[in-house]
């Protein structure tokens, strides 16, 4: 049995077939949903599918790093403070920095990413952080913000062998998804070095679908096409990627 540390199921690809994609996950082995926020505009639909599925869908709260946006991040920070302080989340996520698509708000996307760490901090969660053509910016606000409180999620992983191993040693596992199937993926060549402890399953759903689905809507049914490559690299059984992946899952998300 899987857990999806990861997917985005609310978003409006899903709309038409939400029940059954969620049904097809279920037949593949999935258990458990991890949701994570990308703004206030999602968060009745997020709330939506939790409501259907209480005990499979965990939500988690945040500002992702590509909404925020200097005339609306302020007011976009204030709803996210007001929802962690009404109510249990799994996680602050997923946040971080996100340089691939716009450099101009750099600085509003680092007081963002430290702001919200502060807050789960607090609380205790861990946090699920994106990071994309930023590993370097993105591993100062989480350096600078380090303390024993302060633990998650390295989702969609896609850096070097070093940036594991940093990660690791801040106390973060790795979300590993689809990306692992791609020829240049590249984490498929150096993930056998890093112990299957670190490691937690995703699809990031409907993102980065696995081979052979690649360029095509992503949906949680495909987590075996991740195991299955897991499998090759770990020289491991379906059931021992499955066993260990799940435990680090509770393990990230023991304070929910």
């Amino acid at each position: 049995m899987y857990i999806d540390t990861h997917n985005h199921i609310y978003s409006e690809l899903f709309d038409e077939d939400r029940e059954e994609a969620i049904q097809r996950a279920i037949e593949a082995g999935v258990t458990e949903f991890y949701l994570p926020a990308i703004d206030s505009s999602y968060t009745d639909a997020m709330l939506a599918v939790e409501a259907k599925h209480p005990k499979m869908m965990h939500l988690m709260m945040g500002l992702h790093p590509t909404s925020v946006k200097a005339e609306t991040y302020q007011e976009e920070l204030a709803k996210v403070k007001t929802w962690i302080d009404q109510r249990d989340f799994a996680a602050i996520g997923e946040i971080g920095i996100d340089l691939y698509w716009d450099k101009t708000h750099l600085k509003e996307q680092q007081e963002a990413f430290a702001t919200q760490i502060g807050w789960a901090k607090e609380k205790g969660w861990p946090i699920v952080i994106h990071t994309r053509d930023s590993f370097p910016e993105t591993f100062e606000v989480v350096e600078d913000n380090k303390s024993p409180e302060l633990f998650g999620i390295f989702h969609c992983f896609t850096g070097t062998l070093e940036d594991a191993q940093r990660a690791i040693d801040l106390g973060f596992k790795l979300g590993i998804g689809g990306v692992v199937t791609f020829k240049n993926g590249k984490i498929d060549q150096f993930l056998h070095e890093i112990d299957l402890k670190h490691i937690v399953l995703e699809t990031d759903a409907p993102y980065l679908a696995p081979v052979p689905h690649r360029g095509k809507r992503n949906e949680p049914s495909y987590i075996p096409l991740v195991v299955e490559k897991l499998c090759d690299i770990y020289n491991a059984t379906p059931q021992e990627i499955a066993t260990i992946t799940s435990e680090n899952a509770r393990e990230v998300f023991n304070s929910y």
